[in-house]
This record gives structure tokens, C-alpha cells and sequence, in this order.
């Protein structure tokens, strides 16, 4: 096929409905999987120093007479190898790009590993890349994720070492680097773990921001290395970096306008030089994850330990409730953003697991199309493809992947370096940073207001209390102009409403923004008592919600049996079904600086039909109550009045005080006792099941250290219950009666 000259051969050639295969020398039919594959070839050969003399493509690695089991490439130590036939030495499976690569990937590629006698193989889309080890003294399915696969050039030693090193170090290695980042700021600048844990902060987003740089040009050598920027920038290049990471990030206003590196340059290349070796644009985000979140706990514990839930609270807790493409998601104490960044990879992966679903489908239906040609079938898959591209592309306004970045995630803390972290978090997990504000998670503020969204998902702060003292100033519920136009376009008149409900509230107590503070009066002004904070969090986080959403929340154990916040209970149960409620041991939070023994906390708000339901049935249980005891009050209130007025005419002073006394103590002894027979009587009409489990194991130890996991199914469930507390809770949703019933509740 004649066509244009390319600079290498082993460059990825595109003619019209055609791609090259350097591999098999010969133009084959353009399909999306075909340029994945094709793409993957460059990396081989480019990066990893492969030659083609090493590399076969399309190989049946079963034999003769067997089934076909097609490996994309494989790959020799040597030529020679190849050449001899002796077994290969790395099996490369390529993947459609908007799968994510799980454990059945996984099997096929061990399985065409085992069957070849190769000791490496690789998953492989656009969007990962997972190395592998073949354990041979172990059953097949036992594999494990290691680092990298080893270069052409790698020695035996080398190639030992690369066996070894599981993917698990390198989450720890890399949590590791950022804590000796952390100790030489504050070693040489003496600076606090707080103010060092700023500065790392920093550096992290220019490296981020650098690698995003040079991905766009497609230049895949990772520049962040003190040569590459003292080379290119001159005496200063970090600070100058920094500066241009935040003019990219300028509108989520991360740092302040005037806010610089504050390390002395010495300090600052040591940094650069310790974090260059990694590439944080090609680890994958669950790594990046794992390890900043071991880093947070370890600089942090004891000092911000409350911002952090454990990860497998996260995880369970996301999973109950489910969330969908399209739910509107926000956690108004969001603290390092592991509800948020849960909840945007869950529906991430439910977006491009439909796109690839939609491709296939649309490929079955080509394929038993008759009537074209292969190049005709290959153009359409190719339109196909593109086309469902754009509808994933968090790059195109208005995309499904956009909308999730953009429009449904949102997180707010009163702690300015949380909220930052949180961004970076978001950042370094994909994004979604954009709706994680700093400021009062009490307050309207950022597109944050009442009845407008799906899912609240928190772990509120524990045992500090809103003051009467604490007011509303108007620096904190400030925006910009610019701000307050999208907002007003984005949200409209709901927008402009709460905004009006808590300007009203200007300079007066936060508690008189909520119903559940106690107040008096005193010279005619309501006066607020403090409240715990958590109590407040309740309320607020069933006001953020629409009619029918849903809620998790951590909360102290004392919320549920403290006989003086009762009210409380009643207030939740007025306005939500309690689904779940999952018993936490002990030392869930120890290792987060928490002592407080917790549980978790499941409701559904009332659509507006519930709701209306609700009042009506508890207006009959009033009537009915109120019926029953009229007579009664009627004879004793009778009784006292005729009393009291015989004192007074007969000027018994000391007598009718008395009486009226009774006469009052018997009202609000009678009131006490119908409001607790109709809410008695309102349980029985209203009644429904509730899910209820007490968990002993959580996955963490009161050390931080993993442990077994009963609430979620994963690989290390305890022995002792067949089922996950995740499972019996589906099993529940499925038929609540009949769980009951069979005495799950």
C-alpha cells in the first residue's frame, strides 16, 4: 500500500480505513481495539526498548488442536528466543478503552501467561496498565500485581528484583517519599508538620499541573526533574512553576493570589529531586490514593485526625448507598475527600462501563450485517466509537464525564487547608475537585443550599460545639460576581432564595439558621444555647437534601440511646425512614485520634407523598390519643378550676398557688403523656423494617493496620459470617418484610 514516509518504523501509520502492524508487516482493517494495540506496540518498542524481532501479534498460545486462545503480543527475552521457540517472557493483553480492567481480564491473561510458560504479562487500555507476576508454584488464579515489566535491557538481577516488588510497596514506597519530603521541610526550615504539609501540597500540584502539560503535547518522558527545569527556566524554576500551576487552577481559587513556595531554593530542588522518579499522570489514581491517604494519617494523627474517615468506612458506606450517573453528591464536612472521591470513581467507572456496553452492542449488530464489506463494518465501529467517545470525554462542556466532574460533586470544610487537600486529592484521583469550597458547611454558600441533592455522604466533626457566640459574617458567605452569575444560571431562583435565607441571617447566631438548638427569650430577643456540632449536622445535612434522597453518616453511638436527645431522634424520624443503622467496634477511629465508639447512620428523606403520609398519620394518632384522654382532662382541669376559685373567694392566697401549681404540673404531665402515646401509637401505623448490624470486624486495626472485613465483600472476609453486612443489606432492600421476618433485622 503506497503512502506517505514516516520517521520510524515502528511509528503508528493510519491510512484511511487502514493500520499498520510493524509487528506483522501488513495494513490491516482500522478498528478501535486495533489502535490500541497498534498504540501499545510504540510504548513497547519505545519505552521498554523492544525490537520487533522479539515481538509476535495474534498468537495462538494453545497449539494445535485446541481451542483458540489469541494473545495480543508476545514478547521473547531475545531474538534468539523467538527464534528457537523457547517460552516467552511477557504476555500483553490489550483491553477496549472504556472497560475497567477487572479480575476476569486478569484469569485470560494469567491464563495465556500459564499456558505459554511466560513468567510476566500485562492488561492493557488507554486508560491502564496493570504488570503481573505468574506465581507457578501456585493453583492457577493466584497472581500478583507487581511494579513494572522489565526493559529489553533489564539483567537477570533485575529482572529478580522487578519479580519481588508487588505493587503494595509502591503504594507504601510512595507514602514513604512524601513523609522524608515532609521531614526535609520541616528538618531544614523548621517549620511546623502543618505549614511543611503546605509546602509538599504545593510541589505535588506543579508536578501534577507539569505532567498534565506535557501529556497534552503527547510527550510521554516525564520533565519534573531539577535539570529539566534549571535548564529551562533558570535560578528560580519552582516558584515559577507554581505560579503557572496556579493561574491554571485560578478559578477554584487552591491558594491565595499572592502565595509563593516558601522553601529556600536548596530545599526545594532536594524535594523535586526525591518525587521526580515518579510519574503521578501514569500511576494508577488507586495507588496515588492509597498512599496520600497513609501519608495524611501518619503526618496528621493526633493533630487533624478528625478529617479522616478509614478507607474501608469509606468504601462500605459509599457502597450502601449506591450512588448512580446523574445523582448530585455532597458532603459538607468533606474534610481529605474520601466520600467524594469514592463516589466519582464508583460512577466513573458505571459511565464508561455503559459506553463500552453501547459499543458492543452496536459491534454485534455490524457484525451480522451481511451486506458490507469488513472496511465498510470497520468504518462504522470507528464512527461508533468516536462518536461514544465525545459523550465520555471530561474534556467536551456538557459530556457525561464532564457533567460528573462538574455538576455532581460537591464538598465544602470550614478548615481551609482540608478543603485544599481535598482538591488535591480529587485532583490526583481523576478530578472533581471543582465544587470543594472552603467555608462554613452551615452555611448557603457555593452552590451548597437546602433540597438539592441526592446524596449527603459525611463524617462530621465529633464533640465541639456551635456557640451562641458563633455568627454569620458576611465575609463567609461572600462570592464574587462572577460566581454568584453561574451560580445564579446553573441553580435559578433556588439559588437566589437560599441565598436571600442566610443574608437574612446576617450577624445573627448560626444556631438561628436551624430548629434544633434550644433557645429562651430574653427582653424579647431569642437567645440560642450551644449545640454539639454533630446535632447540627444532622439537621443540616436532611435539609441539603432533595425529597427522596439518601444519607450516610458517621455518628458518636450517643446520638442513638441518650435518653436527653431524644428530640433528636424524633426530629430525624419526622422528616426520613430510618434504613440502616451499622454498629462500629471501638476502635474503628482510634488510629484517627478518635476514641468515641460510632455508628452508622442510613436515611431516606420523605418524597412529598411520604411525607404528607407521615403528618396525616401522625395528626390520627393525636386525635386518637387526644380523644382518649378528653373526658378525663376535661374532669380534672374542671376539678382544679372549681378549686382554685373557691380559694380565691374564700382569699386562701397560699392555697390557690397550690392548686394552680397542680393544676399546671398536671397539663404538662398529661401533655408529656399523649405526645408519647402518639408517637407510640405513629410507630405502630407508621411502622417499617430497619436494617441493623454490629460489625466486629471493619477492616482496620485501633494501629491503623489492616484487618479482616465483614462489611463488604473483599478478599480478606472473616471465616465466621458467610455473608457481608453489604450483602445481607441487599438481601433486606430486596424484601424488608420477609428479612424481618426471618429475624435479619
Amino acid at each position: 500500500m503506497a503512502g506517505k514516509k514516516y520517521k520510524k518504523a515502528d511509528e503508528v501509520r493510519i491510512e484511511g480505513n487502514k493500520i499498520f502492524s510493524p509487528v506483522r508487516q501488513k495494513w490491516l482493517t482500522l478498528t478501535p481495539e486495533e489502535e490500541v494495540r497498534q498504540q501499545y506496540l510504540t510504548v513497547l518498542i519505545d519505552e521498554y526498548g523492544y525490537s520487533l524481532d522479539q515481538i509476535d501479534e495474534e498468537v495462538n498460545v494453545t497449539g494445535r488442536g485446541s481451542a483458540q486462545a489469541r494473545a495480543d503480543f508476545i514478547i521473547w527475552r531475545t531474538a534468539k528466543d523467538k527464534a528457537d521457540q523457547k517460552a516467552p517472557f511477557i504476555i500483553i493483553e490489550c483491553k477496549a478503552d472504556n472497560v475497567t480492567i477487572k479480575a476476569a481480564d486478569y484469569a485470560q491473561g494469567e491464563n495465556y501467561a500459564r499456558i505459554a510458560d511466560a513468567p510476566f504479562f500485562v492488561t492493557h487500555n488507554s486508560r491502564e496498565t496493570k504488570f503481573w507476576r505468574v506465581k507457578k508454584d501456585k493453583m492457577p488464579g493466584y497472581i500478583e500485581e507487581i511494579e513494572n515489566i522489565p526493559h529489553a535491557d533489564a539483567s537477570d538481577k533485575e529482572i529478580k528484583e522487578l519479580l519481588s516488588k508487588l505493587r503494595v510497596f509502591k503504594e507504601k514506597e510512595f507514602a514513604d517519599l512524601l513523609h522524608q519530603c515532609h521531614n526535609v521541610i520541616r528538618n531544614r526550615e523548621k517549620k511546623d508538620p502543618a505549614a511543611a504539609f503546605d509546602e509538599i501540597a504545593k510541589i505535588l500540584f506543579v508536578k501534577v499541573w507539569v505532567e498534565r502539560e506535557l501529556n497534552k503535547k503527547r510527550k510521554r518522558k516525564n520533565l519534573f526533574s531539577v535539570d529539566y527545569l534549571e535548564e529551562q527556566l533558570g535560578d528560580n524554576p519552582l516558584d515559577w512553576l507554581f505560579q503557572q500551576t496556579k493561574q491554571a487552577y485560578s478559578t477554584d481559587k487552591i491558594f491565595e493570589d499572592d502565595e509563593r513556595i516558601n522553601l529556600k531554593p536548596a530545599t526545594g530542588t532536594e524535594i523535586v529531586r526525591l518525587l521526580e522518579k515518579y510519574n503521578l499522570s501514569d500511576t494508577s489514581e488507586d495507588i496515588k490514593g492509597v498512599a496520600f491517604e497513609r501519608f495524611l494519617g501518619r503526618t496528621f494523627r493526633g493533630e487533624i485526625g478528625q478529617f479522616f474517615t478509614p478507607r474501608s468506612i469509606v468504601e462500605f458506606m459509599v457502597h450502601m448507598i449506591d450512588p448512580k450517573e446523574g445523582d448530585i453528591v455532597c458532603d459538607p464536612a468533606s474534610g481529605s475527600g474520601g466520600f467524594l472521591i469514592r463516589v466519582f470513581e464508583m460512577v466513573r467507572e458505571q459511565i464508561l462501563a455503559d459506553a463500552d456496553r453501547q459499543y458492543n452492542v452496536f459491534k454485534e449488530e455490524l457484525i451480522k450485517d451481511k451486506t458490507l464489506s469488513e472496511e465498510e463494518k470497520a468504518l462504522q465501529l470507528r464512527k461508533k466509537f468516536d462518536e461514544i467517545q465525545k459523550t465520555i470525554d471530561q474534556r467536551n462542556e456538557g459530556s457525561r464525564m464532564w457533567r460528573l466532574s462538574n455538576r455532581c460533586i460537591y464538598g465544602t470544610d470550614a478548615n481551609d487547608r482540608m478543603a485544599r487537600t481535598s482538591k488535591m486529592n480529587m485532583i490526583m484521583h481523576g478530578d472533581g475537585h471543582g465544587g470543594v469550597h472552603h467555608h462554613d458547611g452551615f452555611l448557603n454558600v457555593n452552590g451548597i443550599f437546602e433540597g438539592r441533592f441526592d446524596i449527603i455522604l459525611t463524617n462530621p466533626p465529633f464533640g465541639a460545639n456551635v456557640e451562641p457566640s458563633d455568627k454569620i459574617a458576611e465575609s463567609e458567605i461572600a462570592v464574587s460576581p462572577a460566581a454568584a452569575k453561574r451560580y445564579k444560571a446553573e441553580y435559578g431562583d433556588l439559588y437566589e432564595e437560599a441565598q436571600a435565607r442566610v443574608k437574612a441571617a446576617m450577624n445573627k447566631s448560626i444556631a438561628s439558621l436551624f430548629t434544633l438548638p434550644k433557645h429562651t427569650r430574653k427582653k424579647g430577643e431569642i437567645v440560642y444555647g450551644k449545640i454539639k456540632t454533630e446535632i447540627l449536622f444532622i439537621e443540616r445535612c436532611l435539609d441539603l437534601l432533595k425529597p427522596g434522597g439518601r444519607m450516610g453518616i458517621v455518628l458518636p453511638e450517643g446520638i442513638y440511646n441518650n435518653p436527653s436527645l431524644s428530640h433528636v431522634r424524633e426530629f430525624t424520624e419526622d422528616r426520613a425512614f430510618l434504613k440502616a443503622v451499622v454498629s462500629l467496634p471501638q476502635e474503628t477511629f482510634v488510629s484517627s485520634g478518635a476514641s468515641v465508639k460510632c455508628s452508622l447512620l442510613f436515611l431516606q428523606k420523605y418524597t412529598e407523598e411520604q411525607k404528607q403520609k407521615f403528618d396525616e398519620t401522625y395528626a390520627q394518632a393525636k386525635t386518637e390519643i387526644d380523644d382518649k384522654y378528653a373526658g378525663e382532662i376535661v374532669a380534672e382541669t374542671t376539678r382544679l378550676e372549681t378549686a382554685i376559685a373557691k380559694a380565691k373567694e374564700e382569699k386562701d392566697t397560699e392555697g390557690r398557688k397550690e392548686l394552680q401549681k397542680e393544676l399546671k404540673a398536671y397539663l404538662k404531665e398529661m401533655d408529656e403523656k399523649k405526645t408519647a402515646e402518639s408517637r407510640q401509637l405513629l410507630k405502630e401505623c407508621f411502622d417499617y423494617p430497619i436494617f441493623m448490624y454490629e460489625a466486629e470486624k471493619v477492616g482496620i486495626t485501633a494501629t491503623g493496620e489492616e484487618d479482616g472485613n465483614e462489611l463488604y465483600p473483599r478478599p480478606n472476609h472473616p471465616d465466621y459470617d458467610e455473608k457481608t453486612c453489604l450483602e445481607w443489606y441487599r438481601e433486606f432492600l430486596a424484601d424488608p418484610e420477609a428479612f424481618a421476618d426471618a429475624g435479619g433485622e
